[in-house]
């Protein structure tokens, strides 16, 4: 079968896409080799039958725009270095590159010019990422660079693959060619969320039990949820918001929560947790809570979290984007206004005086969610290795025979 190799400017234990992308790979017989960054304590080196991960020595530190830049462009120049070096030892049959940024895909020049199909995975709009992240407008000479920095990335790679049709229209809305840009959904994987795996152990007349669960950041508005529980906690009896996860603006929710006296009402986690840990609590929880602040980038992309809720049969209150209606509708979902702790708690509450609704929005989520479950996206997914596997140049070394790599473990850390 095919070699193929994924560049990631992240942490693969953690990372959800490419980490099913990978055992997709590895499950049709392909050879993959992983170039990502360091999480402390990982080996720089490993190898898992099929399947072998080299981590460069980058860690990723959450900071300003020139620290990020710095990280982009380091590990920019050593994932080109590596990437041909493997190139002219293992001769790839196909090169993916996951943003961001979008130019990492340049660091699979020297496999291009040898005959390598290039895959450009972009998991973001990097334009409104920056927007968004850095408070620009979005005619700031940066921006505009990063849009033709976009489109430039597009026009080398071979394909492209993204995360919902609204991402896909707004690179067409730049120029990019339509015809070349495929969706793939983040989905979930429902082999490991499987609500049957974890019975609930709580029971009736036990706290009702509020779930919030991935990065702990001021993007995913949870300064909101705990407003909101603030404000229901006279209405709602033992009411209780858990939040599982980690990230910069931990501290700060922490200090919230005591300021409001929801010390023994809002619980914190001790980081981050594996997710054969989280599972179970998400099992026990009674409803999800995903109140991502809406914006440019935002409103353009799905967050992880809330497939983890559809897979795990739980009724989710959320903030109404554009992407998540367009998959979603109020049928399934609970949504309140972005950034309103009351809409958000009218929403809270309206679920816990009504136990019927909730069940319908579990029924009804489930039924849309269906093409959406890994189980498709993974065909449309091998669909396109496919398709440029029939276009690359043979190999002037014959093909090794690939074995199935080892069942890839996944940590609770990439939940955006």
């Amino acid at each position: 079968m095919a070699r193929i190799c994924l560049i990631r400017a992240w942490y693969f234990s953690v990372d959800a896409r490419v980490t099913r992308e990978v055992q997709a790979l590895l499950r049709a017989g392909h050879e993959v080799d992983v170039i990502c960054a360091t999480l402390p304590g990982e080996p720089r080196l490993e190898r898992r039958g099929a399947l072998t991960i080299h981590r460069l020595p980058i860690a990723r530190r959450r900071a300003g725009l020139w620290r990020y830049l710095f990280e982009f462009v380091a590990f920019q120049i050593l994932a080109t270095v590596l990437a041909a070096a493997l190139h002219l030892r293992r001769r790839y049959d196909i090169v993916q590159v996951h943003s961001l940024p979008d130019w990492l895909v340049f660091a699979a020049i020297v496999p291009r010019l040898l005959g390598a199909r290039v895959l450009l995975d972009l998991h973001e709009c990097m334009p409104e990422y920056f927007i968004t992240k850095y408070q620009l407008q979005s005619d700031h000479v940066l921006v505009r660079f990063l849009m033709l920095l976009e489109q430039v990335s597009i026009r080398f790679a071979h394909s492209v693959i993204t995360c919902t049709e609204q991402m896909r229209q707004r690179f067409i809305e730049r120029g990019a060619p339509g015809e070349k840009i495929a969706v793939i959904l983040n989905s979930f994987d429902e082999e490991r969320f499987d609500p049957h795996h974890y019975p609930r152990t709580r029971s009736l007349g036990d706290p009702f039990v509020l779930v919030c669960h991935g990065t702990v950041d001021e993007n995913y508005g949870l300064d909101v949820a705990i407003r909101a529980v603030a404000l229901l906690r006279p209405r709602i009896p033992h009411l209780r918001l858990e939040i599982y996860g980690d990230g910069t603006h931990r501290a700060s929710l922490m200090a919230l929560a005591r300021e409001m006296g929801l010390g023994e009402v809002v619980w914190f986690s001790d980081g981050f947790i594996p997710v054969e840990a989280l599972l179970p609590r998400i099992a026990d929880a009674d409803v999800g809570v995903v109140a991502i602040r809406r914006d440019a980038f935002r409103d353009l992309t799905h967050c992880n979290k809330m497939y983890d809720l559809v897979a795990m049969g739980k009724p989710v209150v959320i903030s109404r984007t554009t992407a998540v209606s367009a998959y979603f509708g109020a049928d399934c979902f609970q949504m309140f206004e972005s950034g309103d702790e009351r809409d958000l708690a009218r929403a809270i509450h309206d679920l816990y005086a009504d136990p019927a609704l909730r069940e319908r929005l579990v029924r009804r989520a489930s039924e849309v969610a269906e093409p959406y479950r890994w189980a498709h996206q993974r065909e449309h997914y091998l669909d396109v290795v496919r398709r440029l596997l029939a276009t690359r140049r043979p190999r002037i070394s014959p093909p090794v025979e690939g074995t199935v790599g080892e069942p890839i473990a996944v940590e609770a850390g990439d939940r955006r």
